[in-house]
């Protein structure tokens, strides 16, 4: 009967302190933060939303944007030309994002590479790759890096 009482009590401990812990640290952790900040962002633009797709990226000057064009630096820029480039909702189309490969380098740095699709069809369709460099900054993830070709 003792032997009950204490195998239920370690069942207990495990299940109110160790099972919550286990799951509440998965949710939490960074790269899967990031990847639902990607796919937010891709529900951004999908409603016509550049600036609610530009959340995820550092407004700083020192964001690095490179592109067809070569390199851009800074959010205001980066935005700007987002808003050139796509002037209406059928130019913008409907974005997927397929990651392939996401990377913790260090606590606040992440790597993330992945595929990319524009669906268009008034105007054709664009797809391409992407390679994202996170970093978390003030507690929060953002991307100050980004190579999309």
């Amino acid at each position: 009967m003792l032997l009950n009482l204490i195998k239920y009590f370690v069942y207990y401990i495990f299940f109110i302190f160790i099972f919550p812990s286990i799951g509440f640290s998965q949710s939490n952790h960074p790269i899967q933060k990031v990847t639902y900040k990607l796919y937010d962002q891709a529900d951004a633009w999908n409603k016509g939303d550049i600036d609610g797709f530009m959340e995820s990226y550092w407004k700083s000057d020192e964001l690095q944007f490179i592109g067809s064009k070569g390199v851009t630096f800074g959010w205001k820029q980066t935005l700007s030309n987002y808003k050139k480039s796509y002037p209406s909702k059928e130019a913008m189309g409907k974005l997927s994002f397929e990651v392939i490969k996401t990377d913790l380098l260090s606590k606040k740095v992440i790597m993330m590479s992945g595929k990319f699709k524009l669906d268009r069809p008034k105007l054709g369709d664009l797809e391409g790759h992407f390679l994202l460099v996170w970093k978390k900054i003030k507690g929060k993830w953002y991307i100050i890096a980004d190579h999309t070709s």
